[in-house]
C-alpha cells in the first residue's frame, strides 16, 4: 500500500508552471512520479490563484517556527543563569546570627548607628 506523500507549495506551482508553459502531463508524470489528474488539478488552482493564498500562511509558520526556536534558546539560557545563581547563592558565606535580608543585608551595629 502506497503511503501519503505531502508536497510544497513551491514544488506544486513548479510543476503547474512547467505544465501550463507547453510541458507535457505525460513527462511531468514521469518525472514526478505523479499522477496526471494531479498534475491538472494544481495547474487549475495556480490559474486560480490559490497557491498564492496558501504561501502566505506558510511562510507565517517559518516565521513562528523561527520564534518559537529563538525564544526556547533564550529560555534555556536563562533557565541556566538561574541555576548558576543558585548555586552560586548556596556557596556563599552567611552571616551568623541575627536578622538579615537579601535585599537590605544584615542589620546595622546599635553601636555604629550612634556614632554619626
Amino acid at each position: 500500500m502506497r503511503t501519503r506523500r505531502f508536497f510544497t507549495v513551491e514544488f506544486k506551482r513548479r510543476v503547474a508552471q512547467e505544465y501550463l508553459s507547453g510541458e507535457a502531463v505525460a513527462s511531468l508524470s514521469r518525472r514526478y512520479d505523479l499522477p496526471r489528474h494531479l498534475i491538472r488539478i494544481w495547474a487549475g488552482k495556480y490559474e486560480a490563484g490559490v497557491f498564492d493564498d496558501e504561501a502566505r500562511p506558510a511562510d507565517a509558520i517559518r516565521e513562528y517556527e523561527a520564534r518559537i526556536g529563538a525564544l526556547e534558546r533564550l529560555v534555556g539560557r536563562q533557565a541556566m543563569e538561574l541555576e548558576f545563581l543558585k548555586g552560586a547563592l548556596r556557596s556563599t558565606a552567611r552571616p551568623r546570627g541575627g536578622p538579615g535580608s537579601v535585599i537590605t543585608g544584615p542589620s546595622v551595629s546599635p553601636l555604629l548607628k550612634d556614632a554619626g
